[in-house]
């Protein structure tokens, strides 16, 4: 690995909102593939390789930190459907990665949390309409109303986005 090569801190590109409707079955079919996606990419890693850092994490914190992030954009997903434009709750991302279980265990629970969310997640999408997709929630953190559709292309860019994290170290490592 060049030492000297610093990691970008966007390997696939900032996030661009789009002014432009995406269409949802791409989207869903992308959804239905990032467990076995997220899967591929650490296939092969020995327990060392994935303690290796990309800039704050390891290899290890970004998977279970993607189980996390995905389980509270489902649950975002929800209560978007079943109230009326709510304040979401965020979390503080650094500090749960700093926990024992995003640091030290196995990743296999995390994946299966991914396989079995993006199953049932899929399903209520696809059993959603246009109006539905419009249903909003508040984000504290950013300060903005999001709709479900906007969340759904954020959440597989934030997904992308940790995937290409991984894929950077695998090449900079030739694993």
């Amino acid at each position: 690995m060049n030492k000297n090569n610093e990691p970008p801190e966007f390997p696939v590109g900032e996030y661009v909102e789009s002014d432009v409707e995406e269409a949802l079955i791409p989207q869903l079919e992308e959804l239905k593939r990032c467990p076995a996606e997220i899967r591929n990419s650490i296939n092969s890693l020995n327990s060392e390789q994935l303690t290796v850092r990309y800039r704050n994490w390891s290899i290890r914190q970004i998977v279970h930190h993607l189980a996390d992030s995905q389980l509270n954009t489902y649950i975002r997903f929800k209560w978007a459907l079943t109230e009326a434009s709510p304040l979401i709750k965020t979390f503080n991302e650094t500090k749960w990665s700093e926990t024992f279980d995003a640091r030290e265990s196995e990743l296999e629970p995390s994946l299966q949390l991914m396989d079995g969310l993006h199953a049932r997640w899929s399903v209520l999408i696809e059993n959603l309409d246009a109006e539905d997709l419009e249903r909003t929630f508040f984000h504290p953190e950013i300060g903005e109303i999001l709709t479900l559709r906007q969340t759904l292309s954020r959440t597989l860019w934030h997904i992308r986005h940790h995937l290409g994290q991984i894929e950077w170290l695998r090449n900079q490592h030739d694993w």
